[in-house]
């Protein structure tokens, strides 16, 4: 995500704020919109990463870091609000003295509107500037295709079954749809032969199989990325294993990065610039890991 370049203020569509627990009512401002997707992080303890939206609605949420169905708490997001959310008095979002993370996007401002693009009926909340929808439908243990809203086709596909325990499964286009990430764990890329159909993302669909993870029977959630000049970008690179790093050019300067090693188990890694104003970056947190950040030298610039 960018702050400089293509779209006329990127802040409108993704920022991070951070912000101090207080353990009871807590409106967080400073987002600079009404967020449709909200993803919360303890910074200085071992609370899961939080994830709720507007299309499930407040209360509703799942974690990164776990398998677990759908959660429902009261006292999360209680709201989401012109310039942020309020929160209640739940420790994993707003325990008192904790010090967290939250990145934030914005789709189209609502819970969702009917989309009939695909075989399978979705509600799709999309936000075609920025690239950014989400998804939910109901599974079918079938294949099928699914309606994203964007107009052109997602480079990234993030999809937890909201119903049991099931495994977050990533589509990455340098990958191919032959193939797939597990956001909960470290796994290396892995077949996923049929999975998506071995077929790609059009302008209109992506394509689902019958997988308990992907379409299972039971309520589905999906957030689509699709590429923007100068907001976001998808790709890959190759370590060169020197303290100099690799060179990986975006076309502006990231506001937020998320990295995971392809060919071998390794966390997932995300880095932004609210935790880590000034080069270098040092500031680590994983979503498939519940721990507190690392203080390594992950990107040793946002250039």
């Amino acid at each position: 995500m960018s702050y400089t370049n293509g779209l006329d203020k990127p802040t409108d569509y993704f920022n991070t704020v951070l912000y101090t627990g207080n353990g009871g009512t807590n409106a967080i401002t400073g987002v600079g919109f009404q967020p449709d997707l909200v993803w919360n992080k303890q910074r200085n303890g071992t609370n899961s990463h939080y994830l709720f939206n507007a299309i499930t609605g407040t209360g509703k949420f799942l974690k990164s870091n776990s398998t677990d169905a759908e959660g429902t708490n009261t006292d999360t997001v209680t709201s989401f609000d012109s310039d942020g959310f309020t929160l209640g008095s739940a420790a994993g979002n707003n325990g008192s003295g904790n010090t967290m993370v939250s990145w934030n996007w914005l789709a189209d401002n609502t819970s969702g509107s009917s989309n009939t693009d695909g075989s399978i009926t979705s509600t799709v909340s999309a936000n075609t500037t920025s690239g950014f929808s989400i998804v939910s439908w109901s599974g079918s243990d079938a294949n099928g295709t699914i309606g994203h809203g964007l107009g052109s086709a997602p480079r990234v596909i993030i999809i937890k079954n909201r119903g049991s325990a099931e495994q977050w499964y990533v589509y990455h286009e340098s990958m191919g749809n032959g193939n797939k990430l597990t956001l909960n764990d470290t796994s290396a890329q892995s077949s996923a032969v049929d999975w998506w159909q071995d077929t790609s993302p059009t302008n209109l669909v992506f394509y689902v199989s019958g997988v308990d993870g992907i379409n299972g029977a039971n309520n589905m959630i999906a957030y689509c990325f699709a590429e923007k000049k100068g907001f976001s970008k998808f790709g890959s690179y190759t370590g060169n294993g020197s303290t100099d790093g690799t060179f990986v050019y975006t076309g502006f300067k990231p506001a937020m990065v998320i990295i995971k090693r392809t060919s071998g188990a390794d966390r997932w890694v995300i880095s932004d610039n609210k935790r880590d104003p000034d080069n270098p970056v040092i500031g680590e947190l994983n979503p498939n890991d519940s721990s507190r950040r690392y203080n390594k030298y992950t990107i040793w610039f946002f250039i």
